[in-house]
């Protein structure tokens, strides 16, 4: 006898309640591991005792892979294994709480429940839900005990991620939006496409209960190479074909866009794309990440614990090395114990799923603990000498002599690299810095310490190295110092003004030959398109220091600005008789401001007028102006204004209409484009009240 097809009663709204998921806006049942879900169904017409229940994932579902669990009704859930406890019946139907152990593989679950009694028929399909991690049980790898850390490292759909550079500190909104429309669906159907999956579906599925065995396959995932995955990287300054990378907001757009194209990689991302969009993947699942900015990040691609820069006699910057020096590089991480490493490594791990190097021969980084970077144990698994290197590496300037092939180091530093590491605080719009969790003081021995440590751990202590600088090449000591001043804003849209400072360490005169060269760069420090050249001799009395005003005007580099706005001025000083000393600065320019005013309170499902205001900085008209808003829960989807050509010096002003569905605190991003001026973003806080 066939059984009856049962009506269930998933108990959506209750479930989702005690399960941290309400944000999901599914009709399909949403649940974290190690926790009991209520679910009611009538039509066995059976005695619970002989009711038996199935629940299974993945394409080959089987109980030695944990994939498969078949339970009966017992009297008390047991943490080890699925079990179903009796909560209520009636007549025709019954209540069963059912718990799953909080190591369960997570995904999309198949329940189905068969009759002990009724012999062969074959059990009746209840439906599907989807299994997650769950940060709020002790029992889970990425249990998190701080619950306001929960909150916002889970459901948080909300960030803020630094960018610009040391000297200057940056940040803009992003919206994560994990629990949005589809998301859920996109970041399962993501697993199922990595390599992985493809080479063996059902022993990919059996390790999905792992966070670290996910968070390496989704760094993978998230870029395009090897994979076919989510974003495209586009480092070039030319994102012809695609959107900029700084022209995002948010990371629901690139993954409906991923699927939408038949899962085709989506152009262009950079950076903080790749490492916003897998905070978005990991969140949803639940494993408890945040973005992470390193300021003066190293690229060390030989694995030497060393940057090498080289400069031709111009001071132009040369492409001659794989190494260099980012001004600043965003990455993951996310909260979860390493059994593999043991209890000292557990705690935030490093993922990284911009491609920079092969890790296993695919393009993935991490999960590297973050305890065992600040303690220089680098043979752990997984990119230890990666990250360590990012965040400790020694810089190396080189002055290189293209018709002889000839390098003369100029100097070298090792407390540039890893500063103001970076993350939004919990619960606030602010930056915490985290340095001290990667790194000892710098500069302490301690720090040093560490560093030979992780030298000799990587065999560099003790092999001759041909490329290194010698021990009197380092000593070697300068006649001259040099510095660039700031003398007025760095702002988009001006004139800029900087001084060469040059002084005289010496007690007799010095004659200096000035190669200064100005360059548009991305923020990876590459050089895109010269904006100037010039020469410049001068003699210095003993102890003497002077000032050159260097004068950059706007008409200058407008045209050559990249979207990053970012300006490298770089003198070579070629003292007669002494050595070359090198002096550089990364200059960030601020876009003009862009302001967002609410107009009136904001009430769930009532109309709000906001208005966007921007003054035009310079004296000619600005074109193609487009104006582009997304919120969570204050409008679905994304709102692209056409905003009319705004006159020199003018003040532009664009209103539109909100229609909030959810009380609470939402953030409203803003991002305006026009043909001067790339990507100027901006944030509110809109509190929805009943």
């Amino acid at each position: 006898i066939a059984a009856m097809q049962p009506s269930t009663n998933w108990h959506l709204k209750e479930n989702a309640r005690d399960h941290h998921t309400s944000k999901f806006s599914s009709k399909e049942l949403i649940v974290r591991r190690g926790q009991g879900f209520t679910v009611t169904f009538n039509g066995t017409g059976q005695p619970e005792q002989n009711l038996t229940f199935i629940a299974e994932t993945g394409p080959k579902p089987s109980k030695l892979a944990k994939t498969q669990a078949t339970f009966g009704i017992s009297s008390t859930t047991t943490t080890e294994s699925w079990s179903a406890v009796v909560q209520s019946t009636s007549s025709n139907s019954v209540s069963i709480s059912i718990s799953s152990p909080p190591n369960a593989v997570i995904g999309r679950y198949k329940l189905s429940v068969q009759t002990t009694s009724s012999g062969s028929s074959s059990p009746a399909i209840l439906g599907t839900f989807v299994l997650l991690f769950n940060p709020w049980s002790s029992g889970d790898d990425v249990f998190m005990p701080n619950k306001a850390e929960c909150e916002e490292y889970v459901l948080e759909e909300f960030g803020i991620i630094f960018a610009g550079n040391k000297n200057h500190i940056n940040s803009f909104g992003w919206n994560f939006g994990q629990f949005q429309g589809d998301i859920l669906n996109i970041c399962l159907s993501m697993l199922d496409r990595s390599l992985n999956y493809r080479q063996d579906p059902a022993t990919d599925v059996s390790h999905r209960n792992d966070p670290k065995y996910l968070g390496r396959v989704l760094s993978a995932m998230v870029n395009a190479n090897d994979d076919q995955g989510v974003l495209l990287g586009n480092w070039s300054g030319n994102y012809e074909g695609g959107k900029s990378p700084s022209s995002w907001t948010g990371s629901g757009e690139i993954l409906q866009n991923w699927k939408k194209s038949g899962f085709k990689p989506v152009r262009y991302g950079q950076c903080w794309v790749f490492a916003a969009v897998l905070t978005t993947v990991l969140r949803c699942l639940g494993i408890p990440t945040r973005t992470i900015t390193n300021f003066s990040s190293a690229h060390d691609a030989d694995g030497n614990l060393r940057v090498d820069e080289f400069y031709d006699a111009s001071g132009n910057h040369l492409d001659r090395s794989a190494d260099s020096i980012w001004n600043f590089h965003v990455w993951n991480e996310s909260w979860f114990s390493r059994s593999d490493l043991g209890p000292s490594y557990g705690g935030w791990q490093v993922l990284d799923a911009t491609p920079q190097e092969e890790s296993g021969g695919i393009y993935q980084c991490g999960p590297a603990s973050r305890n065992a970077i600040k303690e220089g144990d680098v043979d752990l698994d997984y990119d230890c000498p990666f990250v360590f290197a990012e965040v400790n590496a020694d810089c190396m300037y080189w002055n290189y002599e293209a018709t002889t092939g000839k390098k003369t180091l100029m100097f070298s530093k090792s407390t540039v690299i890893g500063q103001f590491i970076s993350t939004k605080a919990v619960g606030r719009d602010d930056r915490v810095d985290v340095t001290i969790d990667y790194k000892y003081e710098e500069g302490s021995t301690k720090e040093r310490d560490i560093f030979k440590k992780a030298r000799k751990k990587l065999g560099l202590e003790d092999k001759f190295d041909p490329t290194a600088p010698t021990p009197q090449e380092i000593d070697q000591k300068p006649d001259i110092s040099g510095k660039f001043k700031v003398a007025g804003p760095l702002e988009v849209g001006k004139d800029l003004s900087l001084i060469l400072v040059l002084e005289n360490l010496q007690s007799d005169a010095k004659t200096v030959h000035v190669n200064m060269t100005v360059w548009s760069t991305v923020y990876t420090r590459r050089p895109v398109h010269e904006i100037r050249k010039d020469s410049i001799s001068a003699t210095l009395s003993p102890k003497e220091e002077i000032q050159l005003p260097i004068k950059i005007l706007y008409t200058e580099y407008q045209q050559q600005l990249t979207t990053d706005n970012t300006i490298q001025v770089t003198a070579l000083c070629l003292v007669e008789g002494g050595i070359q000393v090198l002096v550089q600065r990364d200059i960030i320019l601020d876009n003009p401001a862009i302001d967002i005013q609410v107009l009136g309170e904001a009430k769930v499902n009532k109309e709000v007028d906001v208005e966007v205001i921007f003054t035009n900085p310079v004296d000619t008209e600005l074109m193609n102006c487009v104006l582009q808003v997304e919120g969570n829960d204050l409008l679905r989807g994304i709102l692209e204004i056409d905003v009319p050509p705004v006159k020199a010096s003018e003040k532009s002003s664009t209103k539109f209409k909100l229609i909030p569905f959810e009380t609470g605190h939402k953030h409203l991003l803003v991002n305006f484009s026009c043909d001067k001026f790339a990507d100027i973003k901006t944030f509110k806080m809109v509190n929805v009240i009943d």
